[in-house]
């Protein structure tokens, strides 16, 4: 990402939040994110085997830790990079929770998971990949159930090198494989690759 004044950063968010709320009251669901200096509008249309992975998964990671939650389609920033996402899951503590906010703060964020999308794939597995770190989020766990993948990888351990702050350690894992996500389990043997056709 180009180096942005704090004026710029600023602007940009702006910009983004005047969008999110615009996208708000639309008849079709509005996603605004924020990467590499662009504002990125997309229509939401996740398709039943993506909701159906993330549901299992929120399930499972919300079972284990009853002082955590896991939220979906929800809105999360970072003041400090001007960055904005709307993950397909984020988990955060209970107590970091704030009723009265429209955005989480990305650096409240336990951990983000996100179901690789046939339609715009590179967002997930490039662009988020690459942004996430910078917004102080611990843990990236991406799902890939494209027919010919079928993969969880979990990135973690964000720290900054001569490349910038990325994760530096990655595990890749295979649909039907138990996954370890930082404190949490996942049984992966229910998730389904997306439909043969895709």
């Amino acid at each position: 990402m180009p180096d942005f004044t704090p004026e710029q950063i600023r602007r940009m968010h702006d910009f983004a939040e005047q969008l999110a709320e615009l996208a708000e009251h639309h008849e079709d669901r509005w996603k605004v994110e924020t990467t590499d200096g662009q504002i990125i509008v997309t229509m939401r249309n996740p398709t039943a085997p993506h909701r159906l992975i993330v549901k299992r998964l929120r399930r499972q990671i919300e079972a284990q830790a009853p002082a955590i939650v896991a939220l979906n389609d929800t809105t999360m920033d970072d003041a400090h990079t001007g960055l904005t996402k709307v993950p397909d899951l984020m988990v955060i503590a209970e107590e970091d929770t704030d009723d009265t906010a429209k955005v989480v703060n990305s650096r409240d964020v336990l951990m983000v998971v996100e179901v690789v999308s046939r339609t715009n794939l590179l967002t997930d597995i490039r662009d988020k990949l690459h942004d996430y770190p910078k917004m102080g989020v611990p843990l990236y766990v991406v799902v890939d159930p494209r027919k010919d993948k079928k993969t969880v990888t979990v990135h973690s351990d964000p720290s900054a090198g001569p490349d910038g702050i990325r994760f530096r350690k990655a595990v890749p894992y295979a649909f039907g494989d138990t996954v370890i996500a930082g404190r949490w389990t996942l049984d992966t043997s229910g998730l389904k690759s997306y439909p043969a056709d895709w």
